[in-house]
């Protein structure tokens, strides 16, 4: 009798599973891939340039990338930047170079988290991008502007991919049915907490699907709380070194700008529970304080030291109460840009005019010589003056005066503005009154 020798074969994931075989199956990016988008359209021309494929994690970065060496005849070259260094870089772009001379085929190579490699890195790149020795393909999800060098980023397009929305993920779900041959056993609230959990991540939502299968017993049906356990938790995706910390205080900043409070809120509790360092939040939200609010609420400053010292007297998590107060108390609070536009008007005028003296006339004269010189003669206090107000210039001799703050009609700001405009006006009567009384000394 022969001896049976029992294998088990084990399954590939379901996610490499149903990996596209075309660009026409790719979920959620027609805008980039589609017969009349822009990688479409090169890749119909076959004339392939280097490239850099920007988006979050699950949205089809490699995927695209193999396609088009598939489609275009290309010598398909994988490496990821966590993983590789110089020695690795040199030995593909030899066999680039050799398969090119003795093949006359061409290489794409597609760099994994291209954002990792440090800038010296990048730079070895740009001689065999520049001769066609490689056609680069880089996915990031972080921002090229910030993480690419120049150099290398204007040898390559950029093109931006979505993250997956709920009709991309029902897609998907329907095409992993299809492969298992069986219903997903979720119900329908489930089913939608699934795609919200996957947060724009195709990869992530088909293993949590193929994680259900596994999980489910017999005619067992999976609700929401089942899907908890399942997932345990999963952080939001976010860096805080990166795009999306400055994505986010972005978020805040804009729904802060816009008085939406409960935008603004979302966007605080999402750097929160992200991770990033609540004292970053709160000097981003005093910054705003003096420079979108300012004078036309002269409070928020105030509320903003008194969270900030609040949060620090408290700490995590009884503190964050006081960050989420200031930012509902800044999103509702009346805004100008009065004091802030000011500010760069003067350093600008400051920049304009050089060292020019203020008037001698307001210069104090603590020795006899400057006295001599004519320092503070003709000086007049203003508290002892009618109205409190001289009206004297306080420019420089010679130099035009100029209007640089422009307070707002709105909140505090209002009541600043009568006060600039009365003593705008007193202060052409005064001048009035004294050209009025010069002319007299004069004719007498």
């Amino acid at each position: 009798m022969e001896e049976t020798l029992f294998s088990t074969q084990i399954k590939r994931p379901l996610a490499d599973r149903l990996r596209p075989q075309t660009l026409a199956e790719v979920v959620g990016q027609d805008h980039i891939v589609g017969e009349n988008a822009p990688l479409g359209r090169m890749i119909k021309s076959k004339k392939i340039t280097s490239f850099i494929l920007w988006g979050p994690p699950g949205c089809g970065k490699t995927t695209i990338a193999r396609l088009i060496a598939e489609n275009t005849n290309l010598y398909f070259e994988q490496i990821s930047a966590v993983f590789s260094g110089v020695a690795d870089l040199k030995r593909v772009f030899q066999y680039a170079q050799e398969r090119r001379a003795n093949q006359g085929k061409g290489t794409l190579l597609f760099v994994d988290e291209i954002h990792r490699f440090n800038k010296s890195q990048q730079d070895g790149f740009l001689p065999y991008v520049e001769d066609g020795t490689v056609i680069l393909v880089g996915a990031t999800t972080e921002n090229p502007s910030f993480e690419l060098n120049a150099a290398l980023l204007s040898r390559c397009q950029v093109f931006v991919l979505n993250r997956l929305n709920s009709d991309d993920f029902e897609e998907l779900l329907c095409r992993a049915e299809k492969e298992v041959g069986k219903k997903l056993p979720v119900d329908k609230e489930a089913r939608e907490f699934m795609k919200s959990t996957a947060d724009g991540d195709g990869r992530y939502i088909l293993n949590l699907a193929e994680s259900v299968w596994n999980y489910a017993q017999n005619d067992e049906i999976f609700d929401k709380d089942s899907i908890v356990q399942i997932i345990r938790s999963r952080a939001p995706i976010y860096d805080k070194g990166r795009d999306g910390h400055y994505n986010l205080i972005s978020a805040v900043h804009k729904s802060l700008r816009g008085s939406d409070v409960d935008a603004a809120l979302y966007w605080v509790a999402r750097m929160l529970e992200a991770g990033e360092d609540p004292k970053y939040i709160l000097r981003r939200l005093t910054r705003f304080a003096v420079e979108d609010v300012s004078l036309a609420e002269p409070n928020a400053v105030v509320q903003a030291i008194a969270c900030w010292d609040t949060y620090e007297r408290l700490g995590s998590p009884e503190g964050d109460l006081a960050i989420m107060q200031l930012a509902a108390y800044l999103a509702t609070a009346p805004k100008s840009i009065g004091v802030y536009k000011a500010m760069y008007a003067a350093r600008d005028l400051a920049r304009r005019t050089g060292s020019l003296m203020p008037p001698k006339n307001i210069l104090n004269a603590p020795t006899k010589l400057m006295k001599q010189l004519g320092y503070s003669d003709g000086y007049e206090y203003d508290p002892e003056c009618e109205d409190g107000f001289s009206g004297a210039n306080y420019f420089p001799d010679g130099m035009r005066r100029v209007k640089l703050y422009f307070p707002v009609d709105r909140g505090f700001e209002r009541e600043i503005k009568k006060r600039v405009d009365y003593f705008d006006k007193l202060r052409v009567e005064k001048q009035k009154q004294k050209s009025a009384g010069l002319k007299e000394n004069i004719d007498d």
